[in-house]
C-alpha cells in the first residue's frame, strides 16, 4: 500500500531529473548568449515572416503562460506587430527546451515531437489571422522599454549568467509548478479508479469539453503538465485528450487572459483564445482517430509502470545523482522565492501593492521598469506578497503608470 502511494512521486522525479537539469542548462545558455534586442527588431511588420520569426524565437524558450505575458507586452511596446505577439503568446508556453526533453523522458518520443509541431502550427495560424484582422489598424508609435537585466560582456559573465538563470531563476519559476504537477499526478494515480475515462468519458465530445474546462483556467507550466497527463493516461485518458491538456493547460490561464485583454485589442485576444481551443481540439481528435494509440502509450507505459508485484526498478546512478541535485535546487529555489525580505523602512521609501505578478519574469519586468524611472535610487519587488518598495525622488503617479503599462495593477499603500 505504501509503495502504491509513494512510488508515483519518486519514479517520476527520478526519470525527469536528468532531462530537467539539461533543459535548465540549455535555457540558461539561450538567455545569456542570445542578445535581447535581437528578439524584437525583426518583428514589426504585419507579414508572415514576423510571425514565423516570433515562433522560432519563442518555441525553445521555457516561458509559462504567465511568464510569457510581460515578455509579449514588452515586445509589443518595442514595436512588434500584434500578429507576431499573438504567435509568440500561443507557441511559447506550449513548449520549451526543458519541457520537450522532459516530455521525451516521461511520455515518449511521439509526444516530444508532436508538441513543438503543434505549437508552431497553431502559432502560425493565430499570428496570420491576427495580422489579417488588424491589417487596417494603425499602430501607435512604440516606445522602447527596458531589457530585463543589465548586459554582460565577457564570456565568464555570460557563463555565470547562464548558470544563475538556468539553475536559480528558472527553477524558482518552474519548480513550484513542477512540484504541483507531481503531487497532482500522484493524487490522480491514487484516487482516480482504473478505467475511469474509458468507462465514463468514452464520448469524445464530453472528454474534450471536460479537459478544456479543466485546462484553460488552470495555471500549469509546460513541464508541470507532463506528469498530470501521464497519470491521467494511465487512468484511461486517450492520447488525443492528453495532447489537448498539454496544449491548453500551459498556453492559457485566467490571469494571463485578463492581462492580455488590457494590453491587446479585443480581436487579438479572441483570436488568441480561439486558435488555442480550436487547434487543441483538432489535433487531439486527429491523434485519437488518425494515429495508432500504441505510438503514444507503449513507451509511456514501459517507463511509468513498475514491474510485477510492485517491485521498484533500480534507478541508474545518473538518475540518483540528478534527482538529489534537482531536489537540493528545488528546496533552495522555494526558500529564496518565499523568504525574500522587504527593504527596511526609510523616510523617502514608498510601498506599492502590485497584482498580477505570478512568476520571476513578471517580477523582473516590474523591477526593471521601475528602476528605469528618473530619480529612483533602489527598488525591491517581493513576488510572494506583491509588494514593491521604491526609494528615491519619484512621483507615485509615475510609478503606478509605469507598472500599469506593463500589464499589472498597482496602487500606493
Amino acid at each position: 500500500m505504501y509503495n502504491d502511494y509513494f512510488w508515483p512521486f519518486i519514479h517520476l522525479f527520478e526519470m525527469m531529473a536528468p532531462y530537467l537539469l539539461l533543459g535548465f542548462l540549455i535555457a540558461g545558455i539561450l538567455h545569456a548568449f542570445v542578445p535581447r534586442n535581437l528578439y524584437n527588431q525583426w518583428l514589426g511588420k504585419k507579414d508572415f515572416r514576423s510571425v514565423l520569426l516570433s515562433i522560432l524565437i519563442g518555441v525553445p524558450l521555457p516561458l509559462c503562460s504567465c511568464g510569457v505575458i510581460p515578455t509579449a507586452v514588452s515586445m509589443r511596446k518595442e514595436g512588434a506587430s500584434q500578429g507576431a505577439v499573438t504567435a509568440f503568446l500561443i507557441s511559447t508556453p506550449q513548449t520549451g527546451v526543458d519541457s520537450i526533453i522532459a516530455t521525451y523522458s516521461v511520455l515518449g518520443l511521439p509526444f516530444a515531437i508532436l508538441r513543438p509541431i503543434v505549437a508552431i502550427i497553431t502559432g502560425m495560424a493565430g499570428g496570420a489571422l491576427t495580422n489579417i484582422a488588424t491589417q487596417k489598424e494603425k499602430d501607435a508609435t512604440q516606445e522602447i522599454l527596458f531589457s530585463d537585466e543589465l548586459p554582460t560582456n565577457s564570456f565568464k559573465e555570460k557563463c555565470l549568467s547562464a548558470f544563475h538563470y538556468g539553475f536559480s531563476y528558472m527553477i524558482q519559476d518552474i519548480g513550484k509548478w513542477l512540484i504541483v504537477g507531481l503531487i497532482t499526478a500522484g493524487l490522480i494515480t491514487i484516487f482516480v479508479p482504473e478505467g475511469f475515462f474509458t468507462s465514463h468519458l468514452n464520448n469524445p465530445l464530453i472528454s474534450t469539453v471536460l479537459v478544456l474546462i479543466a485546462a484553460i483556467p488552470m495555471y500549469v507550466c509546460a513541464t508541470g503538465s507532463i506528469p498530470i497527463v501521464a497519470a491521467l493516461m494511465l487512468k484511461g485518458l486517450t492520447p488525443g485528450m492528453g495532447l489537448i491538456f498539454l496544449m491548453a493547460g500551459p498556453a492559457t490561464n485566467i490571469a494571463s487572459i485578463l492581462v492580455l485583454s488590457k494590453s491587446l485589442s479585443k480581436k487579438t485576444v479572441i483570436i488568441y483564445l480561439a486558435s488555442i481551443i480550436i487547434g487543441a481540439i483538432a489535433f487531439g481528435l486527429a491523434v485519437d482517430y488518425l494515429l495508432p494509440h500504441e505510438w503514444f502509450t507503449l513507451a509511456m507505459h514501459d517507463s511509468l509502470q513498475p514491474s510485477c508485484c510492485h517491485m521498484t526498478p533500480s534507478a541508474s546512478w545518473i538518475e540518483i545523482v540528478s534527482s538529489l541535485l534537482l531536489g537540493i535546487l528545488l528546496i533552495r529555489a522555494m526558500y529564496l522565492r518565499f523568504t525574500q525580505k522587504e527593504l527596511l523602512n526609510v523616510t523617502d521609501m514608498k510601498k506599492y501593492k502590485i497584482t498580477g505578478m505570478m512568476c520571476n519574469h513578471c517580477k523582473s519586468h516590474v523591477l526593471t521598469g521601475i528602476s528605469g524611472l528618473k530619480g529612483v535610487e533602489s527598488v525591491e519587488v517581493d513576488l510572494a506578497t506583491g509588494i514593491a518598495s521604491v526609494q528615491g525622488n519619484v512621483s507615485s503617479d509615475e510609478v503606478i503608470r509605469t507598472v500599469k503599462s506593463l500589464g499589472y495593477e498597482c496602487e500606493l499603500i
